[in-house]
């Protein structure tokens, strides 16, 4: 809980008439009576009121009015504010947001409040005491919007650390779905994983480079979180970081719509996050699937992107070859040798896989290398003479990409 800004900084507030203050002196003896009748009477009528268990409203609540009832005539009489005049405003604010009360409910609550005190006000008043009953109305209202403020800005500051920490919560959880650690039971009951789900992999890139700082990485995963939420109704559960991460959409249906979501979810992000966004979306029957669906979408983007497909949404039907190729089997080891001559030259390494990722673009690769494109055709030709890859046959490109992906080459991030 915030601490409460001292006396010095709070609003100074006129003097009242002794008439005023004689006025309001006469609602003393009614304070408990009025918080009887608003917390019995006047706030039932707020949506969801009647449903609160009775201790909160005989107790808390009424114990709040009845605070905020003294606290008024208290500055009726000095108009001088203290340090911890709002500290209970504060605390039940808090408690309210905790327990998922709407915030509209709590200020229409503090509202209501309000009108039943100028009520009480009015009913005391005699007919020569219209000019003191302004006086206090103008010093009640004023009052109420200080007050106002404190509630909305401390229900806010708790609901959004309420969210981090489920958010945070979340991520804990995919984490542990996603190594094994936590069993597909628990995901199922916690994150409300059930049936199929839609997981996804997404690859960005990080606002600022590797050196962002921490506040450019929260900028990024937040716009990511929001365009997930959008797209998917904000049922995706993530685990997100600066260079991306994954998702999961529990109870999946595919269809036209799945991937409308799909499509519109690449392009928002593309949209916020920068050219460079890669996606790729997998299902998964049961939640005991989803780590091998987070794989097969984290690879699937990784084979889109070595085979030079262009960055968005990509999906395991545009890359079937190439994921065929990059299958550990029988022949696995023997293709990831064929690279083993250049094993120890990493500039010819990332020549060839920034090569293949340019579609053997000779004039990109060497944009993106900071080379000239002759340089680049020296490079490509000393990989040939030292591998035996013939880079500019259909064959000889599939092997050296099919064993850049065995080797793990085919991806500097």
């Amino acid at each position: 809980m915030p601490p409460e800004p001292p006396p010095a900084r709070r609003r100074a507030y006129p003097a009242l008439s002794p008439g005023a203050r004689t006025l309001a002196a006469r609602c003393e003896s009614r304070v408990n009576e009025l918080a009887r009748r608003m917390t019995r009477d006047t706030f039932e009528q707020l949506p969801g009121y009647p449903e609160l268990p009775a201790d909160v409203k005989d107790v808390e609540i009424a114990a709040t009015v009845r605070n905020g009832l003294r606290l008024f005539l208290r500055r009726v009489r000095g108009t001088q504010g203290h340090s911890g005049d709002y500290r209970l405003f504060r605390e039940r604010a808090a408690q309210r947001a905790e327990e998922g009360m709407p915030l509209h409910t709590l200020l229409r609550s503090h509202s209501m409040a309000v009108y039943v005190l100028w009520q009480a006000l009015r009913d005391e008043a005699t007919s020569e005491e219209e000019g003191a009953l302004i006086e206090l109305v103008d010093f009640l209202l004023r009052g109420h919007e200080a007050i106002i403020g404190v509630v909305a800005e401390t229900y806010l500051d708790e609901q959004a650390a309420l969210s981090a920490e489920r958010r945070e919560h979340h991520r804990s959880l995919v984490r542990g779905l996603l190594d094994g650690s936590l069993p597909p039971l628990r995901a199922f009951e916690e994150l409300g994983l059930e049936g199929r789900s839609l997981v996804l992999h997404l690859q960005l890139p990080p606002e600022g480079g590797p050196s962002a700082s921490a506040v450019a990485v929260r900028r990024t995963t937040r716009r990511v979180q929001t365009a997930l939420d959008r797209a998917f109704g904000g049922e995706a559960v993530c685990l997100l970081g600066a260079g991306g991460g994954e998702a999961v959409v529990p109870r999946w249906t595919d269809g036209t719509a799945g991937r409308r979501a799909c499509e519109e979810l690449a392009d928002r992000l593309g949209k916020v996050c920068g050219e460079g966004v890669r996606m790729a979306a997998v299902t998964a029957g049961t939640p005991s699937e989803i780590p091998a669906a987070a794989r097969t979408a984290g690879d699937v983007v990784q084979v889109a992107r070595a085979c030079g497909r262009p960055a968005g949404w990509h999906r395991m039907e545009d890359v079937l070859l190439e994921f065929h190729l990059s299958r550990r089997n029988e022949s696995s080891d023997r293709i990831a040798a064929l690279l083993d001559p250049i094993g120890d030259r990493p500039e010819l390494v990332e020549t060839l896989r920034v090569h293949l990722e340019h579609r053997q673009d000779r004039r990109g690769s060497a944009r993106h290398l900071g080379l000239h494109p002759n340089t680049v055709d020296n490079r490509l030709a000393r990989i040939t003479e030292l591998t035996g890859l013939d880079l500019a046959t259909p064959r000889g490109s599939a092997l050296a990409l099919a064993a850049l992906l065995l080797r793990g080459d085919a991806v500097t991030r």
